[in-house]
């Protein structure tokens, strides 16, 4: 329950979907595009990055109209693509079900689906619960976050950067996970080997009741 005290005591503010709305609008054509990274520091309920995951996953729809490939590659980039730091955790799982009911009601997945379990691994790592000032988790280790790039053929390549060196990054190039070349100090904490979508899936821990997703019948 989100009572006075609570609010502040973290200075939760709850953006109205009109307000969000036009606030994307700034950055419309972004928005739109899947390998377009959003990082949202304080994302409580997943309001701006549902907003953004809606539009790019209607442009999508519109690029890939025959396709159901294409289609959830795609689409599963377009998540890869968001990023969302929270200091509280019921706030970062309410954030994860709205991203992936978003994502399955639009791809018509239920819960067991590959793609839907994919999309589940990619949350939980994008995700995350921590302090993007003290830039630490939970435990109040390091953050770190995945960048992940679609490699053509249904092969995606995550590696993984510690946050304070992608702020670093981000002053010096005005973007989150720019190329730097030679340069050591952007070295990824780990590289993965290439995975397939069900390599993904394999990763995500199993579904729980607060996780659930609606089904669309196929």
């Amino acid at each position: 329950m989100r009572t006075r005290k609570r609010v502040a005591d973290h200075g939760e503010v709850f953006t109205p979907k009109w307000l969000v709305s036009d606030m994307v609008d700034l950055v419309g054509d972004e928005a739109e595009r899947v390998d377009s990274r959003f990082l949202e520091p304080a994302c409580g309920s997943g309001n701006f990055l549902v907003e953004v995951l809606e539009r790019r996953l209607s442009a999508v729809r519109r690029t890939h109209p025959r396709s159901q490939f294409e289609r959830s590659q795609a689409s599963l980039l377009g998540l890869m693509c968001l990023y969302g730091i929270e200091l509280l955790p019921d706030n970062v799982a309410e954030c994860r079900t709205n991203l992936l009911q978003v994502f399955a009601t639009a791809l018509h997945l239920s819960t067991d689906d590959e793609l839907a379990r994919a999309a589940r691994a990619v949350l939980e790592v994008n995700i995350v619960q921590g302090d993007a000032l003290a830039m630490t988790d939970a435990n109040g280790h390091p953050l770190v976050l995945p960048e992940w790039a679609y490699l053509g053929r249904g092969r995606f390549q995550r590696r993984d950067f510690a946050y304070r060196e992608l702020t670093q990054r981000s002053l010096s190039a005005g973007t989150l996970f720019d190329v730097f070349d030679d340069d050591a100090l952007f070295a990824p904490e780990r590289t993965w080997p290439v995975l397939k979508v069900s390599d993904i899936a394999d990763l995500a821990t199993p579904a729980s009741s607060a996780t659930n997703i609606s089904h669309a019948d196929k």
